[in-house]
């Protein structure tokens, strides 16, 4: 697809993020646009390369027909390439922007030359799409009479949403927060998503017939509480797409207190406030002026350095369990895995234009959370590990920190909500249900995305959303 010859004309070229200057002052999305000319060139490098890995199992979750919408986009024919990638995506708009784009660490250009640029092709397709008005909303031409309810408003739960609705079943997806999105609302900074871009989809599918109920929090207690298994008798089907919210904690000495939080908590306060208010009614967890310490690190970690910088911190930290990646493949980790190799992402490269360095240090564990004697945080002690996470004696070191930021990742889902129902659950605390077929132990309730899986991709939650509504419309036309 794409030029023949073009991947041997022309160099992998990303559309560069917003200047650290400029960026560090506000909350909007880091990226530029894109020139059609420049995207025309890098579409050009896409390969006809017969077996395209990028669709593999190693590449695109979702299967995004890459190399057809390249060689569109390639040709100047942007509305077609529109209808090729909706094919596969319901939300291109979300993983254009938030994905880390397994689909690259799989192009077979990647074997001996940098990757096509996949990931920004595709955010500028569905862009595109939505300026020139080609995105509009297409409502079922019948209705089944089956009821379906979709609890959680993530990725998992909307794409399943989406194409159920498709199908001409009556679908409502209940969201314990105030506000439609899940993930990609609070779990996910305006920098890298603005809210009004998962607003637009959303009101497009309010206007294909989706319901939403927010401040319906299934399961739980209190004013907003919805028993779930009157929910359940109501309708003809349950999708729980409630993903993996139970944060790892560090449970270690001085634990207990104020100034550790675990990351969610931070940037989801930070969200809403900004959303409310633009920070003005101090409902968030400040890091002004605050010695930041960030432990862990991926996606969320770097949410939170990013986050913390704009607050304008005093100094900033970002402990990793693991070794620096190298910055080529490691022999055990060959093409077309996903590569493990060391990335300077958007919250690092900002964290060095500000302070001078890459705020990350490697192979460092948490022993103890150090703290005065009114219990006032002032710190922590950590230790080195070696490759295999042993303590390297001798080693142990004190930390100052006004604010400690808990990124570890997550454990499961919170399962107040599926408790009365009595669903098994796997050896990870994940609800059991298989993948592709999605049905748990309850014979009208199914699980789709992280609450099935673990913590996973956007992408794959979307794959899973629209697999598991495949096996619900099959099993309410029974």
């Amino acid at each position: 697809m794409g030029k023949p010859t073009g991947f041997k004309e022309f160099e992998r070229s990303t559309v560069p993020y917003r200047a650290p200057a400029e960026r560090l002052l506000d909350y909007k999305e880091i990226y530029t646009a894109p020139a059609d000319e420049h995207l025309a060139t890098q579409g050009a490098r896409c390969m006809d390369c017969g077996v395209p890995f990028c669709q593999s199992e190693n590449g695109c979750p979702v299967y995004n027909l890459i190399p057809e919408w390249n060689d569109l986009v390639y040709k100047g024919q942007w509305r077609e390439a529109l209808d090729r990638l909706h094919k596969t995506n319901n939300f291109p708009e979300f993983t254009g922007r938030v994905c880390p784009a397994p689909c690259e660490g799989s192009c077979v250009l990647g074997i001996n030359e940098p990757a096509v640029t996949i990931k920004n092709i595709e955010n500028a397709i569905i862009d595109k799409g939505f300026e020139q008005g080609w995105v509009t909303a297409n409502a079922p031409k019948f209705r089944t009479g089956k009821k379906v309810a979709v609890v959680g408003s993530g990725p998992a739960g909307l794409a399943a949403a989406a194409q159920l609705n498709q199908a001409g079943h009556e679908v409502t997806v209940y969201e314990r927060a105030d506000r439609i999105g899940g993930l990609l609302m609070y779990g996910i900074p305006n920098m890298k998503l603005e809210k009004d871009v998962v607003d637009r989809r959303v009101k497009l599918l309010e206007a294909e017939g989706v319901k939403f109920q927010t401040n319906a929090d299934v399961g739980g207690e209190g004013e907003n509480a919805i028993d779930v298994k009157t929910l359940l008798n109501d309708v003809d089907a349950l999708l729980m797409a409630t993903g993996a919210t139970t944060p790892r904690d560090l449970k270690i000495n001085g634990r207990e207190g104020d100034g550790v939080h675990y990351a969610m908590e931070f940037l989801t306060a930070n969200t809403r406030s900004l959303l409310d208010s633009n920070l003005e009614d101090g409902n968030y967890i400040s890091a002004k002026d605050k010695n930041v310490i960030v432990i862990g690190g991926g996606d969320t970690g770097t949410d939170c350095i990013a986050t913390s910088l704009r607050h304008g911190c005093k100094s900033l930290v970002n402990f990793e369990i693991m070794p620096k990646p190298t910055l080529d493949r490691p022999a055990d980790n060959p093409w077309p895995l996903w590569p493990r190799i060391h990335r300077v992402d958007y919250g690092h490269e900002e964290a060095a234009y500000r302070d001078g360095e890459d705020p990350r240090t490697y192979s460092i564990s948490g022993k103890e959370f150090v703290r005065d004697a009114n219990g006032k945080l002032l710190g922590i002690n950590t230790v080195e590990v070696d490759a295999n996470f042993k303590e390297v004696p001798g080693t142990t070191q004190f930390w100052e920190a006004d604010l400690i930021l808990l990124s570890m990742g997550f454990l499961g889902p919170e399962h107040y909500v599926s408790n009365p129902l009595n669903l098994d659950l796997d050896g990870r605390s994940n609800y059991q249900a298989e993948y592709k077929d999605f049905r748990t132990s309850h014979p009208k309730v199914f699980a789709a995305g992280d609450c099935r899986r673990g913590q996973s991709l956007v992408v794959r939650a979307i794959d899973e959303g629209r697999l598991v509504a495949d096996k619900i419309d099959a099993f309410l036309s029974v």
